[in-house]
């Protein structure tokens, strides 16, 4: 499926019969589950398997080219999400195939372009680019807060206030729902949060300042103990500075 999507556009939660590769060759896009929620910059992709409630926001224009499986064609792929790192080969296989008719002659040219993609998600590692959300309601509600504001400088004890249960209960809650301390979370949550800002084309100052860190070089330290290596190697300029 080959489709465009302005920047702050969501694709309402939805499932497939089919599994999914979301991918997009320009832009950068936030998919949400129950369970989790994982940032997609381009050179990556998220393996989706079919039948998991999903939601898709924009966080940038957002040029999608997404594959459907059926169950039988990628028997090897895991049964939860991940985001997989996208060589530029399969780039171009991924756009080839969004190309071809849906029914498309298996033994011919068009079942070689399959079979090479098939071929190439067969030997990819996933990148640890997931932030696990926990099944509490209010714990629920205070990440998608920071997920929406990711700045939010307010310790759990403030958060812990109008939820009337003490910071201590909803601590232990958190780790034991997420498997992180909530600073920890809202480490990653920033640090994805910059992914997806960085790759579209964002400036590192801007993005440091938006993210609640006082200095560049604070942010950039910050950046590159989480994700072991500097923001501008995740920084792709806009279109029109290529």
């Amino acid at each position: 499926m080959p489709k465009d999507f302005a920047a702050g556009f969501t694709v309402v939660p939805h499932r497939h019969e089919r599994a999914q590769l979301i991918h997009a060759t320009d832009g950068t896009m936030r998919v949400s589950t129950a369970s989790g929620v994982w940032v997609v910059p381009p050179q990556r992709a998220l393996w989706m398997p079919a039948g998991i409630e999903h939601a898709i926001a924009m966080l940038s224009d957002v040029t999608m080219r997404t594959l459907y499986l059926r169950d039988d064609a990628a028997p090897f792929m895991p049964d939860s999400c991940r985001v997989l790192p996208v060589s530029p080969l399969l780039r171009e296989l991924i756009v080839r195939a969004t190309e071809l008719p849906l029914q498309y002659d298996e033994h011919g040219p068009a079942g070689h372009v399959v079979a090479l993609i098939l071929a190439e998600l067969r030997g990819l590692r996933s990148l640890p680019l997931q932030l696990p959300m926990p099944a509490d309601a209010r714990l629920r509600g205070v990440c998608q807060a920071l997920l929406d504001a990711p700045g939010d400088p307010r310790p759990l004890a403030a958060w812990a206030r109008p939820l009337n249960a003490s910071a201590r209960t909803l601590a232990r809650r958190f780790q034991r729902e997420t498997g992180l301390s909530f600073g920890a979370w809202r480490q990653q949550a920033r640090v994805l949060e910059a992914m997806g800002r960085l790759a579209g084309g964002a400036p590192v100052t801007q993005v440091a300042l938006d993210l609640g860190y006082d200095s560049v070089s604070a942010f950039s330290a910050m950046f590159r103990r989480a994700a072991g290596a500097p923001p501008s190697a995740w920084r792709h300029p806009p279109s029109g500075e290529r």
